[in-house]
């Protein structure tokens, strides 16, 4: 798994086991890899790339992967049944039926050996979806004790079943923004948003954030990096003569009360007299001036829960290599209730000849 925010490559070794219509999961092992220099400033860049460079870089960006699978493998000596890759997403324009990732999942095979499910996302726009978010699908079958679901990773998205079908939709940017502002002075990141919490708001750049049209529209959405380039920097870079701390402050803020916002009204309209437990993972989790934020401003009947380090950092990773089980198992992976496709189907291509796997276990 590669994230917008390219933190580097998440690599997990995950086992399932089927316990009476129940999927138990562990997570074996797990890294996450940081990109090269290079590698990272060329990913930063593709949207802009020719096309030849941007095919390019998908067979530099398959070998390095398929390499660091490699490493992976050898060191931990284990055996996986299939590698399960998500790439890493240079294009979401669900509204041209648009989306890409990169990775090569051919060249991943050939490197390691070893079956590779990848492209998970282009039949779901190729059936009219938004390609986006896949991850409700594992939230469904391998966290059903929690109301909702809330990752905190590039984007901030949402999942919870309302009764009847799992929905889930992206509700705004969050680590891809609070990233680059850290960066502008210093920083890889704001480390627990303690650069955010010595700042003050900006009033008129909070005002002009919250007017942004995207939150208003109904589901199915989702979003991609053009979208942060094209609606939220340029009303960031108005405000260039401000201290960082400031506009990381008024940003910290207006994404956790658009947070906030979203689940108070599913309290309201879904859970309405239920306690409600979240589940909070993605590496906004650890950011504890967002959380605290969003606490404060939920309403009463809403426990925040935070799980272990490992479930925190490779949810999204054990979650498509469940997706990838699902493929070869020839299941739906994807939810026509979260993406608005035409119905629930398998995605995603294999490549490589698929071993038999049994029934309760891989």
């Amino acid at each position: 798994m590669s994230g917008t925010s390219l933190d580097g490559l998440d690599i997990a070794y995950c086992e399932f086991l089927l316990e009476d219509k129940i999927i138990r999961y562990k997570i074996l092992y797990a890294e996450t890899l940081p990109y090269p220099a290079e590698m990272s400033q060329r990913l930063e860049t593709g949207i802009h790339m020719s096309g030849l460079e941007l095919s390019l870089l998908n067979n530099d960006l398959g070998t390095w992967m398929g390499n660091q699978c490699l490493n992976f493998i050898n060191k931990n000596r284990i055996k996986p049944d299939f590698i399960s890759s998500h790439g890493h997403t240079i294009y979401h324009q669900p509204e041209k039926e648009l989306t890409m990732q990169i990775g090569g999942g051919n060249i991943i095979h050939a490197i390691t050996k070893i079956p590779v499910v990848f492209d998970f996302r282009t039949l779901d726009i190729a059936l009219g979806g938004q390609g986006a978010p896949l991850v409700p699908i594992g939230d469904e079958l391998l966290f059903p004790q929690y109301q909702i679901c809330l990752n905190l990773g590039g984007f901030a998205n949402i999942s919870f079943n309302d009764g009847k079908n799992r929905k889930a939709y992206d509700i705004g940017a969050i680590n891809i923004v609070l990233n680059k502002l850290a960066q502008k002075i210093g920083y890889e990141y704001d480390s627990e948003g303690q650069i955010a919490q010595s700042g003050s708001t900006i009033q008129e750049l909070s005002e002009e954030l919250d007017r942004i049209l995207y939150y208003s529209q109904p589901w199915p959405k989702s979003l991609g990096k053009e979208w942060v380039d094209n609606k939220i920097m340029p009303l960031i870079d108005h405000y260039q003569d401000h201290k960082i701390e400031d506009i990381l402050h008024t940003y910290s803020n207006h994404i956790a009360n658009r947070i906030a916002t979203d689940i108070n009204h599913l309290k309201n309209a879904i859970f309405e007299g239920v306690p409600i437990r979240i589940l909070i993972t993605g590496g906004g989790a650890y950011n504890k001036y967002v959380i605290t934020s969003i606490r404060n401003l939920l309403v009463p009947g809403i426990e925040i829960i935070i799980p272990e380090d490992i479930i925190v950092a490779y949810k999204e990773s054990l979650i498509f290599a469940l997706m990838g089980l699902l493929r070869i198992k020839g299941l739906p992976n994807c939810l026509q209730s979260v993406t608005g496709a035409k119905y629930n189907h398998c995605s995603g291509i294999v490549v490589g000849p698929i071993k038999s796997i049994k029934q309760e276990q891989v």
